[in-house]
């Protein structure tokens, strides 16, 4: 897997920060003590809001539930008020939206990186997103595994990739 993690560019300041992450499985202390860096946050606990015909999105919270994450999934037939109620701009868009206190998480994250953002999480930023269905994403699991990006954005629109998975 190849990682890259950036921060949104605010004005005429920005950088990039190289890191490599693993995907390994923690406990939920251990996930709890990663996330300290959002003050609110309870780093276990994530709702899920998602349709009931999409059989996808309930593998993507199998996903969270084995990484750890206590879910609350919400089942509901209005997903485009729940994405328009987080901010969750058009082009950062997928089947699911989960929240975490005022994180967003759209679409199929690995919970490694939703891990990683709440540790760190990047300057002027809601959250994140995996947009559209891909194929090989947790959740997506098809045989086929087509690379992605996970998306860090704001609620003006900014993007900046969080992370690649590319031949992984």
């Amino acid at each position: 897997m190849s990682y890259k993690k950036a921060g949104l560019i605010s004005g005429a300041v920005g950088g990039v920060v190289l890191a490599a992450i693993g995907a390994s499985l923690v406990t939920g202390d251990e996930l709890n003590e990663q996330a300290q860096a959002i003050p609110g946050v309870d780093s276990q606990a994530i709702t899920v809001y998602r349709s009931e015909s999409c059989s996808c999105c309930k593998s993507w919270v199998d996903h969270l539930d084995k990484n750890g994450f206590q879910v609350e999934d919400v089942v509901t037939d209005n997903m485009r008020s729940i994405k328009r109620t987080h901010g969750v701009p058009r082009q950062m868009q997928s089947c699911h939206t989960a929240v975490l206190g005022d994180v967003v998480i759209e679409g199929h994250v690995p919970a490694s990186d939703i891990r990683a953002y709440l540790k760190e999480p990047l300057f002027n930023t809601q959250g994140l997103a995996v947009p559209g269905m891909v194929s090989g994403s947790p959740g997506m699991e098809t045989g086929r595994k087509d690379n992605f990006s996970v998306i860090a954005f704001n609620q003006n629109g900014g993007t900046s990739v969080f992370s690649e998975y590319k031949d992984y």
